[in-house]
């Protein structure tokens, strides 16, 4: 059973399942549910049982982005609050330390199974996660300017960089509705799913994530895609050659080649 009011959390297969629970209103995200999605977020990528996440909403919406009521009655100040920042961790990239952007920094990746509407935050979280399947009926919209406020919490980079400048500002500046076909078309999204087949299909791509491959591997793999949006070519491949090294060092590694000679499935330890 869910520790959580807002949210639900349950384990399945060494995959954390995070699904945002205010269906009746459209997982407009709450401070509750901020800091319970936060909270589990973290538990997950601490359980050494867990080797990948999805996130999901529950009901007809991903998540329609901050919670109107709360959104009327924010003051100016709350963006700065201390209350809200996490404890910095030297070990990780400080781009990946903010309020909402926090997925990336994640050692566990992140995988967005959007069911339906997704705004607003619901976008900026989508575009945090590593990879994102999509129903076809989900519907996308930044939705900030039809609001009088900005390209908040990073989003104008995150599009940036994941459909190009011109497309980011298309989106950002009309706040149109994108369905799920163009925004598969654009790159916004990476698989389409039947509604009915959503969940299963990221379930059954995760549990391969789990079962079938190297979870050193893909932690470094993660912070290498992420890296290489800051970095050079250069730089890109200095990193690449020290976590090389390194991975022929690796428990991981040994398992690899062990079980490809032995013809059969992996067991790897994550070290």
């Amino acid at each position: 059973m869910s520790a959580f009011s807002q949210i639900d959390y349950r384990v399945e297969d060494r995959v954390a399942v995070i699904s945002l629970a205010r269906p009746d209103k459209m997982n407009g995200l709450t401070r509750v549910m901020e800091g319970e999605l936060y909270d589990a977020m973290q538990m997950a990528d601490r359980d050494d049982g867990v080797r990948a996440i999805v996130l999901t909403g529950q009901g007809r919406a991903f998540c329609a982005g901050m919670d109107m009521g709360e959104l009327e009655h924010l003051a100016p100040d709350d963006i700065y609050d201390p209350a809200r920042m996490r404890p910095f961790d030297t070990a990780r990239r400080a781009d990946f330390q903010t309020r909402y952007t926090y997925f990336p920094g994640l050692d566990t990746p992140v995988i967005a199974a959007i069911n339906g509407a997704a705004a607003g935050l619901g976008m900026v979280f989508a575009l945090c996660a590593d990879m994102r399947f999509c129903s076809q009926t989900a519907l996308f919209s930044t939705a900030f300017s039809r609001r009088g406020l900005i390209a908040e919490h990073g989003i104008a980079w995150l599009l940036s960089t994941t459909v190009g400048a011109s497309l980011a500002a298309d989106l950002l500046f009309s706040a149109r509705r994108v369905d799920a076909r163009e925004a598969e078309k654009i790159g916004l999204v990476d698989r389409l799913c039947a509604p009915e087949n959503l969940l299963p299909d990221v379930m059954a791509y995760a549990r391969e994530l789990s079962e079938q491959v190297s979870p050193r591997s893909v932690q470094i793999m993660k912070r290498q895609l992420w890296e290489a949006r800051f970095q050079g070519l250069g730089e890109a491949v200095a990193l690449a050659n020290r976590e090389m090294v390194k991975s022929f060092e690796s428990e991981d590694f040994k398992e690899g080649v062990r079980h490809f000679v032995e013809k059969r499935p992996p067991v790897f330890a994550g070290r």
